[in-house]
């Protein structure tokens, strides 16, 4: 699976840079999240490998700072980034007339930048107080990813003002980015709803199903686990959803936007055909 998820989010990047019909803001910020689920598998499903096969499976303290500061970062950035999607559908549906000049290469970079920034420094702050606790003498980790909320439960002394930071954190980087998708969102089915022609509702519509698709998939494992340290999940269901979010999402974001995606199937054919007429020359010298 693993595999699967680097070649599949490679291959759309690949895609992307080679396709001038996908040099688009869309397809921009699709590059960033491709690499964003790359980085993210990376960041745990090798150390997951080397806790499954390990005879003491428990996550040593330096890795776990390692991996907690990467995966809340990379984290941050997608949850960011979903939302940063969502302005540029809600712009390409609302105002197509002035998509390309309110969407321009710089907005788009500054918006990718940002999304970056805001994510690592969220995890820098996190990691930071995280491990500032005065730990037990259990040093390991029971989780198959770090993930603050198992370290935090590895503390000696009262949480509750890391369970607060999560909280807040929770608010600023993950439910701020989804009510901004969720506004977005409301425009662009009031939009849809108010064209005319079925076939033009139909169109406008597949513009954003694919990213409706991911944010539900993100968003609703992300809420679902972190808005909620006191009464949460069990440390069992804690541990399945990390591997669902470690390893089926990352896989399942190519798939997803190249399925239903018109343009990137018409790419994909465009750029095995020329993959084709390739072999066919080498073979026939």
């Amino acid at each position: 699976m693993y595999l699967v998820t680097v070649l599949g989010n490679f291959l759309i990047v690949l895609l992307i840079r080679l396709d001038g019909r996908l040099h688009t803001p869309m397809y921009f910020f699709l590059t960033n999240l491709s690499l964003v689920d790359v980085s993210y598998a990376t960041s745990i499903v090798p150390q997951l490998l080397v806790h499954f096969l390990a005879e003491h499976k428990a996550i040593p303290f330096l890795n776990c700072a390692a991996q907690l500061f990467f995966s809340l970062a990379l984290g941050g950035i997608e949850f960011v980034l979903l939302a940063v999607m969502a302005y540029d559908r809600y712009m390409a549906v609302c105002d197509p007339l002035r998509y390309l000049v309110i969407m321009h290469a710089g907005l788009c970079y500054k918006l990718a930048i940002t999304s970056w920034v805001s994510g690592s420094m969220n995890s820098l702050l996190h990691t930071t107080i995280t491990f500032q606790l005065p730990m037990c003498t259990n040093r390991y980790v029971d989780h198959v990813s770090c993930e603050v909320l198992a370290v935090v439960r590895l503390a000696c002394v009262d949480t509750s003002s890391n369970e607060v930071a999560i909280m807040v954190s929770s608010i600023v980087l993950l439910m701020t980015p989804f009510f901004l998708v969720l506004l977005s969102y409301i425009q662009i089915i009031s939009t849809i709803l108010k064209i005319q022609s079925r076939e033009g509702r139909k169109k406008a519509f597949h513009t954003c199903a694919s990213h409706l698709t991911v944010v539900a998939l993100c968003y609703g494992m992300a809420i679902f686990t972190y808005t909620q340290p006191h009464s949460g999940p069990s440390v069992l269901g804690e541990k399945l959803i990390s591997l669902f979010y470690a390893i089926l999402t990352p896989m399942l974001n190519p798939m997803i936007y190249s399925l239903r995606n018109k343009e990137v199937i018409g790419a994909w054919q465009k750029l095995l055909g020329r993959f084709s007429g390739l072999t066919s020359k080498l073979a026939s010298w």
